[in-house]
């Protein structure tokens, strides 16, 4: 679907100051293209507002495009509006063999943030990876995290390309981070849009259905992916309109670990002190409105320099709660139309077929880690959910019980490791980086802002209720330590050296078939690796089950054997992996429900009280 048919599809859900101000921001300059792959160089592009030259790699097969513009500059003028069409600039063909300026960026309120570094709004380019040969090829469109304030396009696609036949395009996209993303208050929704990062990706999003054929990519089999924050703007995608695109953007989707933060309306208090404290920080604070009558304080903001309004978002997003971003998506009513949960418990989703995944410890890297008393832990949870009442934390605690650990070790204190799963103490209590009070609130922090999310978001794909035909399929990445994030190093490298030859194609494969045949399910051959002697075991992947209420089916992927050996994590805990030789596949299906200790029921905990959250 072009975006003159989109336009329609979503002229209910516009406000008069549209985030997409004409009605064919691609098609108008398209028209003009003479070139393609078949102009003047096989490897030049005319995408009729720019003329590109790839670059062709030989080891990998793949012709690269790097740096290629898919909006106008969000300078000026267009700060906190919707992404603008790419205005002509043909004078001279663009060499593409280097990734463009990456957004500014604005760490969150923790102890390891970056230092400053000044970087460039001009910053929505895309980076495509694509075969040689390729003819009419799934298309995977990449969307990288960094908790919607950090992060970049950069990520390298010719990995999981090349384990899968060169048989999909790759695509990484770049949107606007921090303030100038997520900057959100009544003044800025009345002046501008809020959530102008999520509709950067909209707008790449109809780049590839208008442009991607030019790259050998087939529009109508897309792919969208993402981890952490990028797989919550999937999440955000797979909602956005109220669910009512269908198909028109993409077919498919994978979150994996997708962030939900708590996510309040555009112009709640919480998200109205970022914008007063950003503001204050750029010179521009709340005083200004009563003392300058010719300029609001959203006007003040536009007028100011770039510098200064990055280091306006750093400093706000990194002064906040530990192990939290500054600015968030937001409800705005128009793009995002009301809280994840509530989207996906009734199943108002877009595209047919979504893979969600989480890893088995996600929570400690964003957790204080300083709790060890009960009374600990409740100071902990009026911080991070402070719409809770003291009735909500006995019903909290009651759900995430304390186990009574004298009869595991004579001074109460567990040994670290990673859980089964399936059997034993549970994520509850242990993981490889914390026991007790501690792991309590690791767990908690782990369930309600990446785990349950994608529960939820494999079962609104559920194919078997209110006429839907897709289906919704889910997997754990529990290769110890499975700490959040680490699993994107098995799917696109290089590969950590706890993650043999044979887990690595696998998991590549997984998310291969998903992209090219709209189903992860792979062989025995492949499940169980080629190390591992029994080749015919039957793991349950090769006809991989849709993860419904009545058999919420979920694959968990680990690998058992190996040689130990010791790392430090980012918090100073030395945990014990697992390397060659000896490493051999454990892939296989489980209930996800009764997972971890009963983690179904925990998450139907999460999402009773969704509104408190609220998420």
């Amino acid at each position: 679907m072009m975006f003159s048919q989109l336009f329609v599809a979503a002229a209910a859900f516009l406000p008069a100051t549209s985030a997409f101000p004409h009605s064919q921001p691609f098609e108008a300059v398209k028209r003009q293209a003479v070139g393609g792959q078949n102009g003047t160089s096989s490897l030049r592009v005319d995408l009729g507002y720019e003329i590109y030259e790839g670059v062709a790699n030989t080891t990998t097969g793949l012709n690269t495009y790097k740096g290629i513009r898919f909006a106008a500059p969000p300078l000026s003028a267009f700060r906190w509006q919707g992404p603008q069409t790419p205005v002509l600039n043909r004078g001279s063909v663009i060499s593409a063999s280097s990734f463009a300026s990456q957004c500014p960026q604005s760490p969150n309120g923790s102890p390891q943030k970056s230092p400053f570094v000044i970087n460039d709004e001009d910053c929505l380019f895309l980076n495509v990876y694509t075969p040689s040969n390729a003819s009419n090829l799934p298309v995977l469109v990449w969307i990288h995290g960094g908790g919607y304030g950090q992060g970049n396009g950069r990520q390298d696609l010719s990995a999981i390309i090349n384990a899968n036949d060169n048989g999909f395009v790759g695509v990484a996209i770049q949107y606007r981070l921090g303030a100038f993303g997520f900057l959100s208050s009544d003044e800025v929704f009345r002046n501008g849009v809020a959530n102008a990062g999520i509709l950067d990706q909209t707008f790449a999003l109809q780049w590839v259905q208008s442009y991607i054929g030019l790259f050998g990519g087939n529009a109508s089999q897309v792919t969208i992916a993402g981890l952490s924050a990028g797989g919550g703007s999937v999440m955000l995608q797979d909602i956005i309109y109220g669910g009512t695109l269908g198909s028109s953007l993409f077919v498919n989707s994978i979150s994996a670990s997708p962030y939900l933060p708590q996510q309040y309306g555009y112009k709640d208090w919480i998200p109205t002190q970022s914008y007063y404290s950003f503001a204050t920080a750029a010179g521009c604070p709340p005083t200004w409105a009563y003392g300058n009558s010719s300029q609001t304080i959203f006007q003040c903001l536009v007028s100011k320099d770039s510098e200064t309004l990055q280091r306006a978002s750093f400093l706000t997003s990194s002064s906040g709660t530990y192990g939290a971003w500054g600015f968030l998506p937001v409800t705005d009513g128009v793009y995002i139309q009301e809280l994840p949960t509530q989207a996906l418990t009734s199943r108002r989703v877009n595209g047919i077929n979504h893979l969600s995944g989480n890893n088995a410890e996600e929570g400690y890297p964003f957790t204080t880690q300083n709790i060890t008393t009960e009374n600990d832990l409740v100071a902990w949870i009026k911080l991070v959910f402070p719409l809770f009442t003291n009735n909500d934390i006995a019903k909290l605690l009651y759900y995430y019980p304390s186990q009574n650990i004298t009869s595991f070790s004579a001074n109460n204190a567990l040994p670290e490791f990673a859980t089964s799963g399936d059997m034993g103490l549970t994520a509850l209590n242990v993981s490889q980086a914390g026991s007790g009070e501690q792991q309590r609130a690791n767990n908690i922090y782990a369930e309600t802002t990446f785990v349950c999310p994608s529960y939820w978001l494999a079962e609104a794909y559920n194919g078997r209720s209110k006429g839907r035909t897709g289906a919704g399929y889910k997997y754990q990445y529990s290769v110890p330590n499975a700490v959040h994030g680490i699993d994107s190093l098995a799917y696109f490298g290089p590969a950590m050296p706890n993650t043999g030859p044979d887990f690595v194609l696998a998991f590549q494969r997984i998310w291969g078939n998903f992209i090219r045949f709209n189903n992860p399910s792979v062989s025995s051959e492949i499940a169980n690796g080629a190390s591992n002697s029994n080749l015919t075991t039957q793991t349950g992947l090769e006809e991989w089950p849709p993860f419904t209420l009545y058999e919420p089916s979920m694959a968990n992927l680990n690998e058992t054997g190996g040689t130990p050996f010791t790392v430090t994590t980012q918090i100073g805990v030395n945990v014990t992996e697992y390397r060659e030789p000896g490493l051999r596949n454990a892939l296989e299906l489980v209930n996800a429900y009764e997972w971890e200790g009963g983690r179904g029921r925990r998450c139907d905990f999460w999402k009773s009280v969704a509104g408190l959250v609220p998420e």
